[in-house]
């Protein structure tokens, strides 16, 4: 069963940069989106959900900071993983992008490897549903790098949904979540999915997950959670 990778979308309008970027983040394994303006990007945003955004502080329509802010305000986006990309080396105007919501900043020119490090670490600090460790809650297991997961050592078959759903709610042990937040966090901000299609998902999930299907909860009113109480 193969499952999407995150996707990175590049907000830049140079494309000598772009193209080494693009390069660079396909080479450690990123599906990899570009757009080169501000007004591209949020067109882009209206229709997709990336996991994390490299956005360019100058861009021809308007500056990057000024997308950041629209990004920030909107309640869908407010968690989305966001690191600038900037020639400015002023302390002030990197004390502004991170004030506006950016998560971090790199300064232009910068090394590749040292920018994969940076997205790495933001990910697994913002989504841990993206890091690359194994996960385990009782006899549940779940490896995000094969895809494959487990109950008392025995792999089982699991659709792609229910995966992204499962490898969620196991990053996050413990919490509750309201249908409409799982469509959010899982499926991303899709008007044409409804919050009962999460029900189905968890239907399908507890099937699939056996002798194991008690670790997901209803719990009444509010939506769902993994835990082994």
């Amino acid at each position: 069963m193969a499952t999407a990778l995150p996707t990175i979308l590049i907000v830049e309008d140079e494309m000598a940069i772009v193209e080494l970027v693009s390069f660079s983040l396909k080479a450690a394994g990123w599906e990899v989106d570009a757009v080169h303006s501000t007004a591209e990007a949020w067109d882009y945003l209206q229709n997709k959900r990336p996991q994390l955004i490299l956005l360019d502080w100058m861009l021809p329509d308007q500056s990057g900071l000024r997308l950041l802010s629209r990004i920030r305000s909107d309640r869908n986006f407010s968690t989305l993983p966001i690191i600038m990309l900037t020639a400015k080396s002023m302390e002030e105007d990197k004390v502004a992008g991170l004030e506006q919501g950016a998560d971090d900043y790199i300064t232009k020119p910068f090394s590749p490897r040292e920018l994969n490090a940076r997205i790495k670490a933001l990910i697994r600090r913002k989504t841990p549903e993206h890091a690359e460790l194994e996960m385990q809650v009782g006899a549940l297991r779940l490896d995000p790098v094969s895809c494959r997961v487990s109950v008392n050592d025995a792999q089982i078959e699991i659709g792609h949904a229910e995966f992204k759903l499962l490898r969620f709610l196991i990053a996050h042990p413990e919490r509750v979540f309201t249908r409409s937040q799982l469509l959010d966090k899982v499926w991303g901000d899709h008007a044409v999915l409804e919050e009962r299609t999460v029900d189905v998902h968890v239907l399908r999930l507890r099937k699939a997950l056996g002798g194991a299907d008690s670790l997901i909860k209803t719990v009444r009113s509010v939506g769902y959670m993994l835990s082994e109480k």
